[in-house]
């Protein structure tokens, strides 16, 4: 080897090179849409060439700019309103193209086309976001993510418009509106930006109990993602699937991410809001880029129709899942991520995802959560992308005709041809005509309703604290010991101690162990609550169980003049072998040289990343022209990766920098010699990414 190049993707010939993936339907339709501008010549939105794009037209040089100059009011014009509304919530939000392959098929449940045959595939686009701070906030504040994803199928456009986290804070989306008034900036100072550490959130919560069971999982350590490629989605709701006898299934929806799902420490995740505010978009668009695709398989739990009131909780209510031990996820096929958007504006910030968006095969049920976001959504879009035409937008489109007698309005781009536009007419044959439900036309489930008009909650939605139970029972003790923290720091916050004092009271009923080290924490009474009963677990809740890879994590490499090769070049080798980044980081960027001359290309310096950037770190030490510094920065970079419960290897070089730090040997540090080949091991422990049980300083 003669040269290794910090921050290069080697690619071990497991996954498709992004470049030699074939396009699908919807990429190809994208394709008609784009205009590269490179070695053009500058016109004005007419086409008329512009010969000065530097200049306003003047009376004399120094004299006043003129009326006339067309070129420069188009160009201010365009300007001043080349920003849209932001989403409300989501605002913040990153999206890939790619597709969604079925494992088997699913007709006995549904008549939806892209569900019917193994092997079929069906373009998607996926975005992800974070639901309470702006467009210009951070990826790594703690909060729920949103996880949509558009299918493009050949009935039409599929919207699955989820979160990473299985439930919901409220149970009717009449509340929606108060809960995120108290989750945003509040009022009268505008602060805090993207956090929920705030007197009106937790005031909301305190007062809202229903939203138990969701508050523990955004305390977990499921609100601060290590990547989006690790982390789970759901529909959250519960849907229908309907099969072609009219037989509905109830169903929820999971993405399973390959990788496992996996999380940063809140420390780490508050440091790399600062030194990388773009740390996971950044993390999407570099893997997809060099072939590291994202992938999620696609599972379903299903409850036959008359099996709806079998269960201790109601499957319409939003605040609880259906513990996977009890209904089991089936998994059905596999989301590939694997192409990148040509422009941020024209795809991600205009796509437009909207639960109501269904196929044949799948309908909505009676959670009034549901509900209210399908009235939502389609308000939303209107407001945000300048009225009812947002489906023409190329991001929007469907790959299958459509027809209708819808006209006009603003940013109408078809040119509908004919004299009619209604519906019945005689003048057109009576065309375009309705589809029959065997020629594929939608056909709501007859569901039999009957009631009174009533504003009321069902009795059978009012246990808030059972599931809360549940999932604090499912938890590792690592895991316990982060939500104790997280409410800790969160409640720590809040100015009111009479907020402070009815939070703690609440979740005693949750666990009152927890609550009294809450209480201690923040400064309150002992709580008062009686704790639910509920003793059951489900292990699936918990990340401790999750998968373990290498693939695609990061490696930083410390390193300087004079490091033993052999033992350097079969550690990066071995790296490479199982897909793991590395980065070689030193004094300064340019090459190191080894002690027989192998060269090695430094990518980063000590000040141009942080140890918080990285999975794991090889020490490899060396000489420097600055040894102090590079000793001093190096014993930084050690400390707080060990801080952060990550791996490490050393090798026979850097074991002074080792011995130097405030780490200690034990779990998860991988000590080397010359002699000693401990590169497997090194790779194990960057798999398991996190050793709880390492005692800190």
């Amino acid at each position: 080897m003669e040269k290794h190049d910090g921050g290069d993707c080697v690619n071990d010939g497991s996954v498709n090179d992004s470049r030699d993936t074939q396009k699908n339907r919807k990429s190809e339709q994208l394709d008609q849409f784009k205009v590269d501008n490179k070695g053009k010549k500058i016109t004005t939105n007419q086409g008329v060439k512009v010969s000065n794009d530097e200049e306003s037209v003047k009376a004399g040089v120094r004299g006043p700019t003129l009326i006339e100059g067309i070129h420069l009011k188009e160009k201010l014009m365009h300007f001043d309103r080349e920003r849209i509304p932001e989403r409300v919530v989501h605002a913040r939000g990153y999206a890939a193209h790619g597709e969604f392959e079925l494992y088997e098929s699913l007709k006995d449940y549904t008549t939806a086309g892209f569900l019917q045959t193994a092997g079929q595939k069906t373009p998607v686009f996926t975005r992800f976001s974070n639901v309470a701070g702006s467009l210009g906030s951070v990826d790594t504040a703690r909060d729920v993510r949103g996880f949509a994803v558009k299918f493009y199928t050949e009935e039409g456009n599929y919207d699955l418009v989820g979160n990473n986290i299985p439930v919901f804070f409220i149970q009717d989306s009449m509340k929606f509106p108060d809960l995120i008034h108290a989750v945003k900036p509040e009022p009268h100072n505008d602060i805090p930006q993207a956090a929920s550490a705030h007197d009106t959130f937790w005031d909301f919560i305190a007062n809202n109990q229903e939203s138990a069971h969701m508050v523990m999982w955004q305390m977990s350590d499921r609100t601060i993602p290590r990547s989006w490629r690790m982390m789970e989605g759901f529909g959250v709701h519960t849907f229908r699937f309907v099969n072609s006898e009219g037989k509905a299934t109830f169903v929820k929806f999971h993405w399973k991410p390959v990788l496992g799902v996996h999380s940063l420490v809140w420390d780490e995740a508050q440091k790399i809001a600062g030194k990388d505010a773009d740390f996971q978009r950044r993390d999407l668009w570099e893997c997809i880029e060099n072939g590291y695709f994202a992938e999620y398989e696609f599972g379903v739990q299903l409850i036959a129709e008359e099996d709806e009131f079998m269960f201790d909780f109601d499957i319409l209510d939003a605040t609880k899942l259906w513990p996977e031990e009890i209904v089991p996820v089936k998994i059905i096929g596999k989301m590939t991520l694997n192409q990148n958007v040509t422009n941020v504006f024209a795809e991600t910030e205009q796509a437009a995802f909207h639960p109501g968006n269904i196929v044949p095969g799948i309908d909505f049920t009676n959670d009034p959560l549901l509900q209210g976001r399908i009235l939502s959504y389609s308000d939303t879009q209107i407001y945000r992308l300048g009225g009812p035409n947002f489906t023409e937008i190329p991001i929007n489109r469907s790959v299958c005709p459509f027809h209708n007698n819808q006209r006009n309005g603003f940013n109408r781009q078809r040119i509908d041809v004919g004299q009619v536009s209604y519906h019945k007419n005689s003048l057109a044959g009576n065309t375009p005509s309705a589809s029959t439900k065997e020629e594929g036309g939608f056909v709501h489930y007859a569901e039999k309703v009957e009631g009174r008009v009533i504003q009321a909650r069902s009795e059978s939605f009012n246990d808030h604290f059972s599931q809360a139970r549940l999932f604090w029972n499912s938890m590792s003790p690592a895991e316990k010991k982060h939500i104790t923290q997280s409410f800790s720091f969160e409640v720590g916050k809040v100015q009111s101690v009479s907020v402070k004092q009815q939070v703690v009271d609440m979740f005693s009923r949750v666990d009152n162990e927890m609550a009294a080290l809450i209480a201690m924490n923040v400064g309150v009474n002992e709580p008062a609550g009686e704790q639910s009963t509920v003793e059951q677990s489900s292990p699936a809740l918990s990340q401790e169980r999750t998968n373990r890879f290498p693939y695609s994590l990061k490696v930083g490499i410390i390193i300087g003049d004079g490091f033993n090769d052999q033992e350097v070049k079969e550690t990066i080798e071995n790296l490479s072998k199982y897909g793991v980044w590395t980065y070689a980081i030193g004094e300064k960027i340019g090459k190191v040289t080894g002690s027989n001359g192998l060269v090695i290309h430094v990518s980063e310096t000590f000040s141009t990343t942080a140890p918080v950037l990285f999975d794991s770190l090889y020490i490899v030490g060396g000489s420097a022209g600055n040894q102090a510094k590079f000793n001093s920065d190096s014993i930084y970079f050690i400390n707080e990766t060990f801080m952060h419960y990550k791996p490490m290897s050393i090798a026979s070089t850097g074991q002074s920098l080792f011995t130097a730090s405030e780490a200690k040997k034990g779990p998860g540090i991988i000590l080397s010699d010359a002699n000693t080949a401990s590169s497997d091991e090194f790779v194990k422990a960057i798999a398991q990414q996190r050793f709880w049980d390492r005692e800190i300083y």
